[in-house]
């Protein structure tokens, strides 16, 4: 076993020193919103608002231009634990009915140190403001130590909503909770809100029928996965399992699985040998499709999402995912039939907690530090970098506009090549001028804020002239 992971270490360094030497997209972060207070986590509920989740207690809103609403959304700081790194208020889950029902799902660590996964109602007269007093309780889970505990809640197409746990802190799992299956430690967990006094255990989860396992677990081997997303297109189940002392992965879980996996840790740390005491063959257990080393600052990994959006289509089908402590952004992706991780860019700094989409499945990242929610964008431009390199842009005279759909306000970019000047124009779909401006550019990147017109909802379409004789166009939907 010594020699197999000598072996694959040297063959992983050799295939991740030439990949960080390849061609990678250009890519950057954008801010879009600031002013948040250690934020953990970004949801939306299928509107133009993104949810903010702050370590504190406190559920913020941004409005589709960013603009940071003083009043929390949901607050209770009264009821959490923040006294260790990785407690406080972790995880939000809007129900996927909650347009009708106003149901959303939290996760935090109590008073007594736990997990406890809560039900809230939003206020039937304010959408900007849930009801705190009706807190209904639906899953508690004892934490033996502070870190570790997971956070992570995600409805998938099923309609099921699943958690994810940590081994519950200590290190190297000395109590082996991820290989326990009488423990939710460990564990992604799969629940029915919907039946139930408090919940419902789907039957077809992998331990529905057992006698002695916990019937809430879908996956087992788990270390702390922090971050887990589901593919907006596939459905496949994509988790970033945070390591021990040496290495980070990526475990991936097509949308037909009939779960029951089981990812190896404290046997393994990826795919290493780390305490396989009592452990089967390392072929028992279900490998990572993605390992990278603690090396170049990287030692915590956040999971991301694979992109489905539309603003950047260079972007589509691949999974994003950065390093917390090096601030280095990856891709992974599917080529010779082998997954490759490349680098994509190195943020201006690090502490990026977690990854968040808009309804139009752009994303977002959090900085837990700065408390600033950047957009995740991208020219197409191929750039050659290396792993402490960022990527520059290089391709000119481009536009975009977003949120797309748009109501109120709408952010447009343009990239030129040129200083100079250039005029901003919404058509409606028989060629009429709705709304017209003139702005001033810079060479590189313009960004501007516009108040739309008040207009019919529907198509339009938004095209910028310059004074270097270019025209872009972008199609345009008006709420």
């Amino acid at each position: 076993m010594k020699n197999t992971s000598i072996l694959l270490a040297i063959c992983f360094i050799f295939t991740f020193s030439l990949m960080s030497k390849a061609q990678e997209l250009a890519a950057s972060l954008v801010t879009f919103s600031s002013g948040y207070n250690l934020p953990l986590d970004i949801q939306n509920c299928k509107d133009s608002r993104l949810f903010i989740v702050q370590k504190d207690g406190k559920i913020m809103i941004a409005d589709s231009t960013g603009k940071k609403m003083k009043t929390p959304f949901l607050d209770i700081s009264d009821r959490i634990t923040t006294t260790g790194e990785e407690q406080g208020l972790l995880g939000l889950a809007f129900d996927p009915n909650y347009a009708t029902n106003g149901y959303f799902y939290v996760d935090y660590v109590n008073k007594s140190a736990n997990t406890q996964i809560s039900r809230f109602k939003v206020s039937s007269g304010n959408p900007n403001k849930a009801n705190a007093s009706g807190e209904k309780f639906l899953l508690s889970v004892v934490q033996p130590y502070e870190n570790h505990n997971g956070g992570c809640m995600r409805f998938g197409s099923d309609g099921y909503l699943y958690i994810s746990m940590g081994d519950g802190g200590g290190a190297g799992n000395p109590d082996n909770t991820a290989q326990d299956l009488t423990n939710l430690l460990g564990k992604i967990l799969r629940i029915d809100v919907h039946s139930g006094k408090t919940y419902g255990i789907p039957p077809s989860n992998p331990y529905a029928n057992s006698a002695t396992a916990r019937k809430e677990i879908w996956a087992s081997g788990m270390r702390n996965p922090w971050r887990f997303s589901f593919d907006a297109q596939t459905g496949d189940l994509w988790i970033g399992d945070v390591g021990q002392d040496a290495w980070e992965e990526i475990d991936l879980q097509n949308a037909n699985d009939a779960g029951g996996k089981n990812y190896g840790w404290r046997c393994y740390e990826a795919n290493h040998a780390y305490n396989t005491s009592g452990c089967q063959p390392q072929s028992n257990y279900t490998s990572p499709i993605v390992e990278y080393p603690h090396a170049n600052g990287d030692c915590s990994i956040t999971g991301g999402f694979v992109y489905r959006g539309s603003r950047y289509p260079q972007l589509a089908g691949k999974y994003i995912y950065c390093d917390y402590c090096s601030g280095t952004f990856r891709t992974v992706s599917k080529k010779n039939g082998n997954w490759v991780s490349t680098n994509l860019f190195k943020g201006s700094t690090y502490s990026y907690s977690s990854f968040g989409e808009d309804r139009n499945k752009e994303l977002f990242v959090a900085n837990f530090s700065n408390g600033i929610i950047y957009r995740v964008t991208s020219t197409g431009a191929a750039v050659a970098s290396d792993i402490s390199t960022d990527a520059v842009s290089t391709e000119t005279n481009i536009l975009n506009a977003y949120p797309n759909p748009a109501a109120g306000n709408l952010n447009v970019e343009y990239r030129s090549d040129k200083i100079g000047n250039c005029t901003i124009v919404i058509y409606n779909t028989t060629g009429d001028k709705v709304y017209s401006t003139n702005k001033s550019l810079s060479a590189g990147l313009n960004t501007w804020n516009i108040l739309l017109p008040k207009v019919a909802k529907g198509n339009y379409y938004l095209k910028l002239y310059d004074n270097n004789g270019l025209q872009q166009s972008k199609n345009l939907a008006l709420e």
